[in-house]
């Protein structure tokens, strides 16, 4: 991706860019493994120090969990989900170069519960065409570009949520104005250098 910044350009918005080109699982059967990750522009993988913290704090919550990952990127949470025994995972992502590449991936860790849809995210999001529901989603967007309350809007007035499902929210810190749906309950937050990582609960409404 070589185009302006827009924004609708989705591509993960997490700690800082794998130096090398790859990212590490962290635990669960694929404990160990390293993925590449394409030289994409503002893409951004999750670093081990954030997704150890998410993880812990999803430690009850992620076997058998059907996973959606709204901006994936590097698919670095998705597989970390995968790899600790979730049931399945979706896979969203605009750039074409990363969604073939988490294709290769998925590939390559013989993946048959992983799927990926190639495309706008909030388009996705506002029309609900998998007609399937998620117990585990992360919003992880660009930062600056204000779709991560939009992005949860949608989940909630969408039915993209399971009951008490669990959302994992990440934005810039300097972010002060985000807003969640009124029924979503925060479990957790941490600040993170330049991020903010919350975790919710929907509360049926």
């Amino acid at each position: 991706m070589r185009k302006k910044s827009t924004a609708n350009r989705q591509v993960n918005a997490s700690n800082n860019k794998s130096a090398n080109g790859f990212i590490r699982i962290i635990s669960g059967q694929f404990r160990g493994r390293k993925l590449p990750v394409k030289d994409v522009q503002g893409l951004r993988p999750t670093t081990d120090r954030i997704k150890e913290t998410v993880f812990n704090w999803l430690m009850q919550d992620t076997r058998d969990a059907a996973v959606l990952d709204c901006f994936a990127g590097s698919g670095g949470l998705g597989f970390e989900a995968l790899s600790r025994f979730a049931k399945r995972a979706v896979f969203f992502e605009l750039d074409k170069s990363a969604a073939s590449q988490l294709i290769q991936n998925i590939s390559t860790l013989k993946l048959e519960n992983a799927t990926i849809k190639q495309g706008d995210s909030l388009a996705l999001l506002a029309n609900n065409s998998l007609d399937e529901q998620f117990d585990l989603v992360f919003v992880d967007p660009p930062f600056r570009q204000n779709l991560a309350e939009k992005s949860c809007l949608l989940l909630e007035s969408n039915q993209w949520l399971t009951e008490q499902a669990l959302i994992y929210v990440e934005v810039e810190s300097e972010l002060t104005s985000f807003t969640p749906p009124d029924n979503w309950l925060l479990l957790k937050e941490k600040s993170a250098g330049q991020v903010i990582c919350r975790l919710y609960q929907r509360e049926p409404n």
